[in-house]
């Protein structure tokens, strides 16, 4: 977890904002780690956030390889939607924040605001591949803290 990233969500927290965290873990089918290791670090990474006054509404995560062909792995839908169900949350009205070109166009098929942050892949992204995407993100920030001020500001 990058240095940032409990203070900006405690930041979203304390407004009231529900986070998420919806992640791809294809190094559980490709045999580089089992799913346990995944919950080992959702319990840490968790717990960490709850020390620094920062809440998760839920963790969602992927097994599956793209070769698989499920409906949770990123971009499709699948964890947003089980979201959805379990937490009554609009996708459509939701932020979708990461450092990937799969976390943007999950957003993008969700209606909702997408916004790509340079820390972590996201830098390598932008560079190599945005001119690629159907879209934009709506926003595109330094990192985490930046990307919660943009939420926050009501700018959008």
């Amino acid at each position: 977890m990058l240095p940032e990233a409990a203070a900006a969500v405690a930041r979203l927290s304390a407004a009231g904002y529900l986070v998420f965290v919806v992640s791809n873990q294809s190094g559980v089918a490709r045999g580089y780690f089992p799913e346990s290791v995944v919950t080992e670090v959702n319990v840490m990474m968790t717990r960490d956030l709850e020390q620094a006054g920062a809440k998760l509404a839920a963790i969602y995560y992927c097994p599956h390889s793209s070769a698989d062909g499920c409906e949770c792995r990123k971009p499709k839908l699948g964890m947003v939607q089980r979201a959805a169900e379990e937490f009554g949350i609009d996708p459509a009205g939701s932020f979708y924040v990461g450092d990937r070109r799969s976390d943007i166009e999950l957003g993008q098929m969700a209606g909702g605001k997408s916004i790509l942050v340079r820390t972590g892949y996201g830098e390598g992204e932008l560079a190599w591949h945005v001119e690629r995407w159907a879209k934009a993100p709506d926003f595109v920030a330094a990192d985490l803290n930046e990307a919660v001020d943009w939420i926050l500001s009501g700018r959008r």
